[in-house]
């Protein structure tokens, strides 16, 4: 787990903390991100960028390559939270949205498309390195566990193939399952190649030849 003071950051938020004094929805929302980049701050993490949800967000975390992305969202959080997501699908990473909006109906939603932790409204500074902790302990957790299930179905799909190469030379060559399978294994240490390579070049033969 990298260390909080070494995570880099980006918050996704308005980036002006200086609204027009008169509109009091927006100096609120300021307010807000501004306890909130100071909690940050203080509990020692480093924010490498601010940025909008804007159609070069993608290119923009590509570059930046950060370790944890906050959504600091106003009360309209979803389609700040389309953007966020839409940006980080080739490269997932946690994703924590702070908002004041208490309609609670999409955070099923939010959770599903790749938010980690989901914070609504009421958050001091000093409570921020607890719920970001959190956040990229589940993601992490979450991760691995996708990895373990894309390791069992790439296994489950080897398997497969190599069944059916066997079935084809035991069907071609008039060989049992032993010799067919010692044959895979003999052509794959042969030539340095894994078991299920060489059931797919013999799957691929015999598709060719019919």
């Amino acid at each position: 787990m990298v260390a909080s003071s070494a995570l880099r950051i980006v918050i996704i938020a308005p980036e002006t903390l200086a609204p027009d004094p008169g509109d009091a929805v927006a100096w609120w929302e300021a307010e807000r991100s501004r306890r909130l980049r100071i909690g940050l701050l203080e509990s020692g993490y480093n924010i490498v960028a601010v940025l909008p949800a804007d159609a070069y967000l993608p290119e923009r975390l590509a570059q930046i390559q950060p370790d944890m992305i906050i959504v600091d969202a106003e009360s309209g959080a979803r389609d700040t939270l389309k953007h966020v997501v839409w940006a980080t699908r080739e490269a997932r990473r946690p994703i924590v949205l702070f908002t004041d909006d208490e309609d609670t109906s999409h955070v099923r939603d939010a959770i599903a498309a790749g938010v980690t932790a989901y914070v609504v409204a009421g958050l001091a500074p000093a409570r921020v390195k607890p719920v970001l902790e959190v956040a990229m302990a589940r993601f992490q957790h979450e991760e691995q566990l996708r990895r373990e299930l894309a390791d069992a179905k790439t296994q489950l799909n080897e398997r497969k193939l190599i069944e059916r190469a066997k079935g084809i030379l035991m069907s071609r060559q008039g060989c049992n399952e032993a010799d067919a399978y010692a044959r895979l294994r003999k052509t794959a240490m042969d030539k340095g190649l894994r078991l299920a390579e060489v059931a797919q070049r013999v799957i691929d033969v015999a598709d060719m030849l019919g």
